[in-house]
């Protein structure tokens, strides 16, 4: 009778530690604070890579996870633990594809994906920490259902509600593609009060959107040059912001957050990146012409 109380426990708590819950701002949930032996556990394993260029969506997600891991891990600034993670939902270009409706709704599920692997990547069903996924204010009713249905082993808030309370500071939030000031400062709200907070996919972010404190976990930017992407530059933390050729997949340059970001924000400047690039495909042309 012991052993069959014993398994039924188990297999209630798996079925709690897999279900997905959604609570308005007011809702307080209890938890469980875990060791810092358990904290070690989960991300003292884990480090952002060598910048390269992913080889598919696969690669490029576990290369964000990783990075992400080890900014929470170890912050710029450990007093505003305030995390970024920005790429490319689509293949396309830019995070939307062409601006048609169909490319709006694939770059949405390709970041609900993400920050579905993100969650499972994050956390450790029984050790934690606890993941809370928070949706911009301005998100639909539908992509609320659809973060729900993916997102296993999370709480998911809208930031419609408010701010999520905040109980210990082990918690993750991860608020996926904010897109308003009062998104921004919900953010930083987040993050002042100790909680490791981490934006993926920010829309409409300026320059003042984040605090120069910040930290960059994962950027993957194409570099285009005469309409092609020529080259990328990637940051997987903690290291160096790195510009890449596409085609060789060689190194052509390297930068440090204060070499490369703009003053007083946490987004880079990309035109020495640009200027790299371009010189990359213009001395290929030439070594190119002189073999003919």
């Amino acid at each position: 009778m012991a052993i069959n109380c014993y398994f039924s426990v188990l297999l209630l708590l798996c079925l709690l530690g897999n279900s997905v819950s959604f609570y308005a701002s007011n809702f307080q949930a209890t938890r469980i604070r875990p060791s810092s032996a358990t904290q070690t556990f989960l991300f003292g394993a884990s480090s952002g890579s060598t910048a390269k260029i992913p080889s598919s969506t696969n690669d490029r997600d576990n290369a964000a996870i990783a990075a992400v891991k080890a900014s929470i891990q170890k912050p710029r600034d450990s007093s505003l633990p305030l995390i970024e993670c920005e790429f490319p939902a689509l293949t396309a270009l830019n995070k939307l594809g062409d601006g048609s409706l169909r490319s709006t709704l694939e770059a949405e599920d390709a970041n609900v994906a993400f920050v579905s692997k993100l969650v499972g990547g994050i956390s450790i069903p029984f050790f934690g920490p606890s993941v809370s996924l928070v949706v911009s204010s301005s998100a639909s009713n539908a992509l609320i259902k659809k973060v729900q249905k993916k997102a296993k082993g999370a709480t998911v808030y809208s930031l419609k509600d408010g701010i999520p309370e905040v109980q210990g500071k082990d918690n993750v939030f991860i608020i996926l593609t904010p897109s308003s000031p009062r998104d921004f400062q919900a953010a930083r709200s987040l993050a002042e009060s100790g909680c490791p907070t981490v934006i993926v996919n920010a829309l409409f972010k300026d320059l003042k959107s984040v605090p120069p404190s910040a930290t960059m976990a994962y950027f993957n930017k194409p570099l285009t040059y005469n309409s092609q992407v020529a080259g990328f530059l990637i940051r997987s933390y903690p290291s160096l912001w790195t510009v890449l050729d596409a085609q060789s997949k060689s190194v052509l340059g390297s930068f440090s957050d204060g070499q490369i970001l703009v003053q007083r924000t946490n987004t880079p400047d990309l035109r020495e990146s640009g200027r790299l690039v371009q010189k990359s495909v213009d001395e290929r042309a030439i070594r190119a012409r002189a073999k003919m």
